[in-house]
């Protein structure tokens, strides 16, 4: 399946490529106005006196919320178009951080039950309109890219997730040494709102909508340029035993990821390395900027390498990567644990972080940002998004309150352990579908 000439013209390129821009430093806003509360963790646990379980709170409502809207508001993405979608959910996601860094100023003004029962409330909301990026940003795309080009665009939608959580996991603690914590939420509400404003001005929902008209993007749904219909929308994601496969895979993504890479380890550095010292110390440490870092770029190599693999050596199959992402996170993830049985120190399991983070971020971007345009084609593809990602979130949703009764239990030595079971059981469910392709017999 050759890509058409269409796509190589210069002029879609360049007007691609500012669409891509301003809607993936939008998304990738999204990550920092998100992960900064678990940045956060170790001051708001501080301020607070909340215990992990306490903190769990909020990494099991958030996921929750975020878990259940991401599959409700697919397919109303997928009617109204991926950009009225995000840009709703932006201003949503600004009020929410505002209102969110309010809370830290009212520590003498509630009880402390009452605060934490508001705070989860609002950090919930937030992952309402969260939910609204990932499917908005594979909706708009998949009318833009070609299905032979999708791995290698998951590539550069996993630079997004990363270049988002440096923002989080090293940006923040670098605002909170010179501004209080409520800054740590507004700030990045501020970026979210830019982002908006540029957003309106300039991203489109499709070729066509930007004057290059309707564009053949490979994987053999007509478009007709009229919203998509609901019935056919959920026969194509709902009743595909493909789709709630790929479904179950991205569960367990979500439960190594949120219990790693994305949530406990900021927390894991500061107790465990630096002797429980303020937050804020996280940003002049250097094997904590190691990890960031690493995980990022590390992250990003993942991405790129398994996107390229899937278009290139598989043909456009996403199964065989994803595979192997799961098998490299359950081996990685035994050698985190060995780093700290062992006693090697803080660059041990900062480099096991980073190596975890290719497969993690490699298999995630394969679900999130290929194979839910494959599967879903540009009739559906935020509601095979929301399906993915919000299976990914509800699954999530039981490592918060989990994972932290586990720290405040079994304490930082169990950590690594835990998700390895999730990771031999991803990698057998994705191996079923090795063959799944979009364009072969069976795969809807």
């Amino acid at each position: 399946m050759e890509r058409p000439a269409a796509f190589a013209d210069p002029a879609f390129q360049r007007r691609r490529n500012a669409n891509w821009i301003v809607l993936g430093l939008l998304y990738a806003f999204f990550y920092m106005s998100r992960y900064n509360f678990a940045a956060t963790m170790s001051e708001l646990s501080k301020t607070f006196g909340w215990s992990n379980t306490q903190l769990g709170v909020f990494e099991t409502t958030m996921p929750l919320v975020y878990g259940l809207s991401v599959v409700l508001n697919g397919p109303l993405a997928d009617k109204f178009g991926g950009r009225k979608a995000f840009l709703f959910g932006a201003l949503g996601v600004t009020f929410m951080n505002f209102a969110f860094g309010a809370c830290t100023l009212m520590k003498d003004a509630a009880a402390p039950g009452t605060l934490l029962a508001v705070m989860a409330v609002i950090w919930g909301a937030n992952g309402y309109f969260q939910s609204f990026g990932a499917l908005s940003i594979v909706k708009v795309n998949a009318h833009w890219f070609h299905v032979r080009e999708r791995g290698t665009f998951a590539g550069v939608f996993g630079v997004l997730i990363r270049l988002g959580l440096i923002l989080a996991f090293s940006g923040v603690p670098f605002i909170l040494t010179v501004l209080p914590i409520r800054w740590a939420y507004w700030l990045p509400g501020t970026f979210v709102f830019v982002m908006f404003v540029a957003n309106l001005l300039w991203m489109r929902d499709s070729p066509k909508d930007a004057g290059f008209g309707d564009m053949d993007t490979g994987e053999g749904d007509a478009d007709d340029g009229k919203p998509s219909n609901l019935k056919v929308v959920f026969e194509k994601v709902f009743a595909s035993r493909t789709t709630w496969m790929i479904a179950l895979c991205s569960m367990m993504i979500g439960m190594v990821r949120r219990s790693t890479v994305d949530s406990w380890y900021p927390k894991y550095f500061r107790e465990i390395h630096l002797g429980g010292g303020k937050a804020a110390d996280l940003a002049h440490y250097v094997p904590y900027q190691f990890a960031v870092w690493g995980i990022a770029l590390l992250g990003i190599a993942g991405g790129f390498t398994f996107g390229i693999a899937s278009d290139r050596v598989y043909g456009g199959r996403r199964a065989p990567v994803i595979t192997y992402g799961f098998v490299g996170m359950a081996g990685t993830l035994v050698l985190l644990g060995l780093s700290g049985r062992l006693g090697l120190g803080p660059f041990a399991p900062a480099l096991c972080l980073a190596i975890l983070s290719f497969f993690v971020n490699g298999a995630h971007g394969m679900v999130g940002g290929a194979a839910s345009m494959d599967f879903g084609g540009r009739k559906a593809a935020a509601t095979a998004a929301g399906l993915f990602d919000g299976m990914q979130y509800l699954a999530s949703s039981l490592v918060g309150l989990g994972m932290g009764w586990v720290l405040d239990h079994w304490g930082w030595g169990a950590w690594p352990w835990v998700p390895i079971p999730f990771a031999c059981a991803g990698a057998f469910i994705i191996s079923r579908l090795w063959n799944a392709h979009p364009g072969a017999k069976g795969a809807h």
